[in-house]
């Protein structure tokens, strides 16, 4: 998918890059595989394949839930910063706070967080069992958004804490999302979450299987969760 084609394809759900927003996916992909050089922030480093993999991917998420309002957004785990970075751009008035537990990875983000002139976004370096705990940001969030980080049953005790009560955790799964959740629904239970809708489709061009898993938030998380730093994923709950 070269950049005319993600444009197009965009442009099939509603959504209309300017040229400001054009040039940012151009300075996001420059700047990505410039970083990878130095820090290992992704495999995938060809112009199509980041464009179709990574930008056009991060932003499926808006095909099933809207993010065209004034949203606070918090990204698990982000990485090189998917999925929400692509979707601050495609949605300047989201509010996006980034989570990473590698300080490498928060440094590039605030360096590409300068050179697409963002506002409104915040990166933290922290692992998300702490974050969780932090009163400051424990169930402040309009939507919770994790991809490719971890099972359902240890993501939902990382992600729902954060989750205000009525907002949603939006999941990017690939072809195992039907399992991962059959596997996780005590965990998204007992976190205070009830699995709203399940999106399976595939990507363009590929045709690889993808799953946008959303669930909603409808009682407080317990207190002991999301439990010490490392636990969720060496026991989750089953």
């Amino acid at each position: 998918m070269n950049p005319e084609q993600f444009i197009s394809a965009l442009k099939e759900y509603g959504i209309e890059l300017n040229d400001t927003q054009r040039e940012q996916f151009s300075i996001y992909f420059k700047t990505l595989v410039e970083w990878n050089e130095k820090i290992n922030l992704t495999a995938i480093t060809e112009e199509k394949e980041v464009y179709l993999k990574h930008f056009f991917d991060c932003i499926t998420a808006s095909f099933y839930y809207d993010m065209n309002k004034e949203l606070q957004i918090c990204d698990i785990g982000a990485g090189a910063g998917f999925p929400s970075i692509p979707l601050k751009i495609c949605f300047p008035q989201l509010k996006v706070t980034i989570v990473d537990s590698l300080q490498k990875r928060i440094g590039f983000l605030n360096h590409l967080a300068e050179q697409l002139k963002l506002t409104n976004v915040a990166f933290y370096h922290d692992r998300a069992e702490n974050f969780g705990k932090n009163s400051q940001f424990r169930e402040t969030f309009d939507i919770v958004t994790a991809r490719a980080v971890a099972r359902m049953s240890v993501l939902s005790e990382l992600c729902l804490p954060l989750v205000k009560k009525d907002g949603v955790f939006i999941a990017m799964k690939g072809a195992q999302a039907k399992e991962e959740l059959n596997d996780g629904e005590n965990a998204i239970e007992l976190m205070g979450g009830e699995t709203s809708a399940v999106h399976t489709f595939q990507l363009p061009q590929e045709e690889s299987e993808r799953s946008i898993i959303i669930i909603n938030k409808k009682r407080k998380t317990p207190k002991k969760y999301p439990r010490k730093a490392g636990l969720p994923n060496k026991e989750p709950i089953i």
